[in-house]
């Protein structure tokens, strides 16, 4: 009796298994849309099966029409849960779809009704529990794939099997050392239930501008291929740390068709947009002239070819732009290139950036950061755990570095494109179709918490100090605040010194230890607004000018390491009057002397022209000192001072009987000389209009 058991109970658990692996177990059997199936259920079959039919038109067409077709599946699923092919159509439309990791379920489900009903079901769900951080659930199908696979089939399909392998292990290592943010979406005064993407941010982080589908675009229409209303640009600006309402700029900025967001200058002032074309696509560039913007201008048949030019960025001097294109001459699909205005204002022959930056496979989304070294992109090869990346690499000593990965959570296995960052490095922006979204892709701020500060304890070894010395009259001090952004924004408004109306004005920033122009930016004609960013390392004479003004000159000199800083400088522009003078910032001497130091050079150029442009213009040039040393000893040394600036305008041209000099000595301080800085603002040259 006992051993009648035992053998009932194996054949039993055999027919189990062999009924498993075969899938022909109760609700695990498949079952095909057969009409004979369901006799008994003649209406509701036809019902599905036009379901089916009708979904399976939209499925062969791809693209936006997976959705399309998965609203017809899922009425044929609910009719029958069991066929293989129909939930293995169901995974692969979820796939293609911002809600990617359900398409797990009906994989799943496929796999386990009929092995064999899609020769890349395993490769699919591989993909599926890679999306959803399932990284050995992932290698594992993505093995089984490869083994599945014809010798023809290896040959051609290895290599991109074992890149999947790679990026999952990739995302096995990165999601164990996840780096300190915070991820927040920016709420539905931004974002809406249509796509929002493409975020990019001026320096200062005071507008947004980004890519949206929504109802209220320009033309109003849905493109005929994906079924959604066209890309326009739109724009919110952050007041009091909060975002605001986005406004449509409309036309000529937007069109009726596609406009979409690629790059923003640092100071806001100038646009870069894609529109795309039969056959490629091209970037396009918009300026703010006074509160409207300007109709987007082809960039440049230099930087424009027959391919594809998706992404671009300027570089902080205006006159540098880096963008990506897809033309044959690169590493791999699509490459970085770099470009630079010459002096006649005309973009150079692009510079590819080479194998450090550029793979085999696509780069895309490219922002250089205002600090003018650091460049983030998004690539898919380099060590990425699925899909686009981002990455940043910092450009020293002459060369690009290595490429690193700027972390999980940031970086997903999904594609991760389109990355800016503040000035400051504080906050970043990207877009992402995450769950308990507002709809589609939305626009998410990413807080960069920083590295955990280690406990130490006091004692003397703490205790250091170190002294400099300034290498010119203004110096930043070097306060460190965030390692990898070392730069100074400057910015502020320029008005008119009588009326404080807004002014339009040519922002002219100098090398001034090279003595070379190296960027000019323009104020904002309507407000006055500038804002101009200065990478450190620099010794800058900044020169603002506008027709019928003296100009107004300042220095700063920013060492190497100065950290990130913001400084507001409003500007009060003189006309050219009798009587009014303005102080010479970028004229510098020797300590202690009367010689002219070469740094003074691109200063006194520009006074040699205004005479120059202005031949009946007479001037006094004076000098004035802080309140060390003797009174005499102070006047003799401004007014040998003075005289060498003289000296030079009558070597460079100008007629000695249009100038007149004088020393004050400290007789004019213009600040209390009971501190440094005040001394430093009191020693100084000036020169005053005495006749026109």
């Amino acid at each position: 009796m006992k051993t009648s058991y035992m053998r009932w109970f194996i054949l039993c658990f055999t027919f189990l298994l062999v009924a498993e692996a075969t899938g022909k177990l109760f609700s695990q059997t498949n079952v095909e849309f057969e009409k004979k199936i369901f006799s008994n259920n003649k209406d509701q079959f036809k019902a599905a099966v036009k379901e089916l039919d009708a979904g399976n038109e939209l499925y062969k067409l791809g693209g936006g029409n997976y959705m399309l077709a998965l609203e017809h599946f899922a009425k044929a699923n609910n009719f029958n849960p069991n066929n293989a092919l129909l939930n293995y159509k169901i995974g692969e439309c979820y796939l293609n779809s911002i809600d990617k990791t359900k398409s797990i379920t009906y994989f799943e489900n496929a796999l386990k009704l009929n092995p064999k009903c899609s020769p890349d079901l395993h490769y699919l769900l591989g993909q599926a529990y890679h999306l959803n951080l399932e990284f050995d659930k992932a290698i594992a199908e993505y093995k089984t794939y490869k083994e599945s696979l014809l010798p023809e089939e290896l040959t051609l399909y290895t290599k991109e099997i074992e890149k999947k392998i790679i990026e999952a292990t990739n995302g096995k290592e990165l999601i164990k050392n996840p780096v300190r943010v915070f991820i927040d979406n920016l709420g539905n005064t931004v974002n809406t239930i249509y796509p929002e993407y493409n975020p990019i941010i001026n320096a200062d982080e005071s507008m947004m501008i980004f890519t949206s589908r929504r109802d209220n675009s320009t033309g109003g229409e849905k493109d005929p291929i994906d079924f959604k209303y066209f890309e326009d640009v739109y724009i919110s600006y952050n007041i009091g740390g909060t975002w605001g309402a986005p406004i449509n700029p409309e036309k000529p900025l937007n069109s009726e068709l596609h406009d979409a967001t690629v790059g923003l200058s640092p100071d806001g002032q100038i646009l870069l947009i894609y529109k795309g074309k039969k056959g490629g696509g091209d970037i396009y560039e918009s300026k703010m002239e006074g509160s409207q913007w300007s109709k987007p201008d082809w960039l440049s048949k230099v930087i424009n070819s027959d391919y594809h030019e998706t992404s671009a960025s300027f570089g902080p001097d205006g006159r540098t732009l880096y963008f990506v294109s897809n033309k044959p001459d690169g590493y791999g699909g699509s490459d970085i290139y770099m470009s630079k205005k010459n002096d006649k204002g005309k973009w150079t022959e692009p510079v590819n950036l080479g194998p450090v930056i550029n793979t085999e496979y696509d780069e895309e989304g490219i922002f250089m950061h205002p600090d003018g070294k650091t460049l983030y992109f998004s690539s898919r090869g380099h060590k990425t755990m699925g899909g686009y990346d981002i990455f940043k690499s910092v450009f020293e000593g002459g060369k690009w570095s290595e490429p690193e990965n700027i972390g999980y959570p940031i970086n997903t296995p999904d594609d991760d494109v389109f990355f800016t960052i503040s000035a400051n490095g504080r906050h970043g922006y990207y877009s992402s179709a995450s769950a308990g979204g507002y709809g589609g892709q939305d626009i998410y701020m990413i807080t960069f918490l920083g590295q955990e500060k280690p406990v130490i304890n006091n004692n003397e070894d703490n205790l250091l100090a170190s002294l400099t010395k300034p290498v010119s009259e203004t110096v930043i001090e070097p306060t460190v605040e965030i390692k990898s952004n070392n730069l100074t924004l400057l910015k502020g408004t320029i008005v008119d010194d009588i009326s404080s109306s807004p002014i339009k004005a040519t922002i002219e920033l100098t090398d001034n230890i090279k003595n070379e122009v190296i960027a000019s930016f323009e104020s904002n004609s309507a407000t006055g607004k500038y804002l101009v960013s200065l990478p450190s390392g620099v010794n800058y004479g900044i020169t603002v000018k506008a027709d019928g003004y003296l100009f107004h000159s300042e220095n700063f000199d920013i060492p190497a390491a100065t950290g990130y800083n913001e400084i507001v400088k409003n500007i009060r522009m003189k006309k050219i009057e009798v009587g009014n003078k303005i102080i010479l910032n970028n004229i510098f001497f020797d300590f202690d002397k009367a010689t002219l130091r070469p740094e003074s050079k691109s200063e006194l150029d520009r006074l040699v022209k205004l005479l120059t442009d202005m031949p009946t213009l007479k001037i006094e040039i004076s000098g004035h000192t802080d309140n060390i040393g003797s009174a005499a000893y102070n006047k003799t040394l401004s007014q040998n001072r003075a005289k060498a600036v003289v000296d030079y305008l009558v070597k460079n041209g100008i007629d000695a009987g249009r100038l007149t000099y004088k020393g004050y000595g400290f007789d004019q301080p213009i600040a209390a000389n009971d501190t440094e800085a005040g001394r430093q603002q009191n020693r100084r040259t000036e020169f005053k209009v005495v006749s026109k």
